[in-house]
């Protein structure tokens, strides 16, 4: 284990110790056994940082079908949930039982040695109807920590009142559209994405065969397939206003600008603004190497604190069970136009006519889970910086690339 990360675990362990000595903390529920003596009531704490109306939709399904098992499950909200995880993961008083959060912390979570392998409380067949790139997300070093509850990719979104024609098929075909339609001297656009934000040009890198960092947690900013696709992106980036989040939600929301690389995070608010919204697949798109897009996906899921594998095995098994079932997927869905990771959820009628979540279900035949290694928490700097440099100030592609290459080397050794 690294070394910075063993100091945590000690300091972890030692907060650990001080708080359950005071025998006060109620946040983690019953300890006393398992599910397995029905006439003692079992309390499962799932602690969250997300959309509360989300974790609603799941706690309500959950619940429903552990209504015979004594077993009661409660999502509790908690703002800045990897300091809170640092600080009461081992805590089995003041603690969670599960918790359930994006798979990219997934690494550093399991260094500090707070969490159990999923399947020391249930077996691969529970989640053997997951989406294979949601169950890749929630491994780490060969083992299962997280179950997949729903994913999210970046999606081509656009505006069928202002789009002329049918959407390209390649990447190409879309610079040439973007060519013809673009008046920056008049601020319209054809397209705009977040052009010098990692997450969003992965799409270019992922296609092109570069990387930002690999399994080995080596950074691949100076690969050459990499600089490529960020040479490539700069073309488009030219075209594609100042690509801040804000400036490029607005100029679609507006009706100027055709269309929008984004996520399902968007919807709500373009739906508000009543624009008729149209989606495809970056996936759909092909780039002259003859690959198609390939984005990033952000997997929800849920694990299992080891204090509580321990103590509560019987009772999360039927929670996880429970959370494996069909039915939440499919709530998700129809509640909060969430994609389920489960496959079988597609099967529902309403799913598969939801032109979002069928876009999203293509996309994740391809995509690639976000590394969930700890060394990707510092490459977002020095990926952003590079393609700000190429993007925004012009530098040259081999100059830049080494420099903050160097720069993600020196962050990553500073982690040891």
């Amino acid at each position: 284990m690294k070394k910075k990360l063993a100091v945590l675990l000690c300091a972890v362990m030692s907060i650990g110790m001080m708080t359950g000595c005071s025998g006060l903390g109620t946040e983690g529920g019953s300890t006393d056994g398992t599910a397995g003596n029905m006439s003692d009531k079992t309390d499962i704490s799932i602690w969250h940082d997300g959309d509360e109306a989300i974790m609603k939709v799941i706690e309500s399904q959950v619940n429903a079908d552990l209504s015979e098992e004594n077993i009661t499950v409660s999502f509790e909200k908690k703002s800045g949930l990897t300091d809170q995880i640092k600080l009461y993961g081992s805590d089995e008083y003041n603690g969670p039982d599960m918790y359930m959060y994006a798979h990219d912390s997934l690494g550093t979570f399991v260094e500090m040695g707070v969490l159990a392998p999923i399947t020391d409380v249930v077996s691969e067949d529970v989640y053997q109807d997951m989406l294979p790139m949601t169950v890749e997300a929630g491994k780490y070093k060969g083992e299962q920590y997280l179950l997949p509850i729903y994913y999210e990719t970046l999606l081509f979104m656009y505006n069928k009142e202002l789009w002329e024609g049918d959407v390209p098929s390649t990447t190409e075909e879309l610079y040439e559209y973007m060519t013809a339609h673009t008046d920056t001297d008049a601020g319209t656009y054809a397209l705009v994405n977040q052009h010098s934000t990692a997450y969003n040009v992965a799409p270019v890198i992922n296609g092109f065969g570069g990387y930002i960092i690999d399994e080995n947690a080596t950074p691949g900013l100076n690969e050459e397939k990499t600089k490529k696709a960020i040479e490539y992106n700069k073309k488009f980036a030219e075209l594609e206003a100042d690509g801040d989040y804000n400036t490029i939600t607005t100029l679609f929301n507006e009706g100027k600008a055709a269309a929008i690389i984004g996520g399902p995070w968007m919807v709500s608010g373009i739906k508000d603004v009543g624009i008729d919204l149209g989606i495809k697949a970056l996936t759909e798109f092909t780039l002259p190497n003859g690959n198609s897009l390939v984005p990033y996906s952000g997997v929800q899921g849920i694990g299992v604190m080891k204090h509580s594998a321990e103590s509560k095995k019987d009772a999360l098994e039927k929670v996880y069970t429970a959370l494996a079932d069909p039915a939440v997927g499919v709530d998700l869905a129809e509640q909060s136009n969430c994609a389920p990771a489960n496959q079988a959820s597609y099967d529902e009628e309403m799913i598969a006519g939801n032109e979002m979540i069928t876009a999203m279900r293509s996309t994740a035949e391809v995509a690639i889970p976000m590394p969930n290694i700890p060394e990707m928490s510092v490459m977002w700097g020095p990926a952003e910086s590079l393609l700000a440099a190429v993007n925004k100030s012009g530098e040259d592609i081999n100059t830049a690339a080494d420099q903050y290459q160097q720069e993600a080397e020196t962050a990553i050794a500073d982690m040891q």
